[in-house]
């Protein structure tokens, strides 16, 4: 990995050159942040687990026509991806009431919505990664009115896939947050699926005792990070079901 020339550093993933024009390799970090990345820490497992589990989600919205930037897994941290002009934007979709939209409207956690809400905010921490409305995004030239049409009926459809996959392992989806960047074929456009979709990109809680299986845990000190994300694993199948909570998880290949 140090012979690779690196193109970007995150939070919690680093981009690498790929093996062919077009495409880059994606390694995910144990690093977790909150808030902006004022909260820090390491968690042993966490960039498996995340490689494994957006694994999991990018290939089943492959499945479904849901275009992504996703190739396929290299090994346990690292995944080969597209390239793609990532649009400066984070597509938040709300299904029920949580965090920064709960504290905005004073409604109370884990009030559904009478239908999902797609929202964006600014991809800049320095400024907390602020909302912005649509004549915002369109005035700066961030993103046209048919990219944003074509990005919320995007959005729609991964919630779609989302919601339904967790409710059949028990899990209610409360909101997530995807990336959108461009893959251009000489003139053509296409918009897709990037970045990542993992339990640090979403809010899932059991259907049954309301437990918090997301980055909620860190962020909040309700116990183990990677124990959550184990139990999400384990419920979606990408863990042996025998397979007891742990801070580096085996993994089925």
């Amino acid at each position: 990995m140090a012979r690779r020339k690196k193109i970007y550093e995150g939070k919690a993933k680093t981009l690498y050159e790929g093996p062919e024009p077009g495409t880059l390799v994606q390694y995910f970090k144990d690093d977790a942040t909150a808030n902006n990345a004022e909260k820090h820490g390491v968690i042993e497992g966490k960039g498996v687990l995340n490689n494994r589990l957006s694994e999991f989600f990018m290939t089943g919205l492959g499945h479904i026509g849901v275009p992504t930037h996703f190739i396929k897994r290299l090994n346990m941290r690292e995944q080969l991806i597209r390239a793609v002009e990532i649009i400066p934007l984070e597509v938040i979709v709300r299904n029920y009431a949580a965090g920064s939209m709960a504290k905005r409207l004073g409604m109370e956690e884990g009030t559904m919505l009478p239908r999902p809400i797609v929202e964006f905010s600014y991809k800049d921490d320095a400024l907390g990664d602020p909302l912005v409305p649509e004549e915002y995004i369109i005035a700066l030239g961030w993103a046209s009115q048919q990219d944003l049409d074509d990005i919320v009926a995007l959005a729609l459809r991964v919630n779609d896939f989302m919601s339904g996959v967790m409710y059949g392992v028990g899990i209610k989806l409360i909101d997530f947050k995807i990336e959108v960047g461009r893959q251009f074929d000489g003139d053509f456009q296409r918009l897709i699926v990037a970045d990542e979709i993992s339990p640090d990109s979403c809010r899932l809680w059991d259907m049954e005792t309301g437990q918090k299986l997301d980055k909620d845990v860190f962020r909040r000190d309700l116990g183990n990070l990677a124990d959550a994300y184990t139990e999400v694993a384990r419920r979606l199948g990408v863990l042996p079901t025998n397979t007891a909570p742990m801070g580096k998880p085996t993994l089925i290949n």
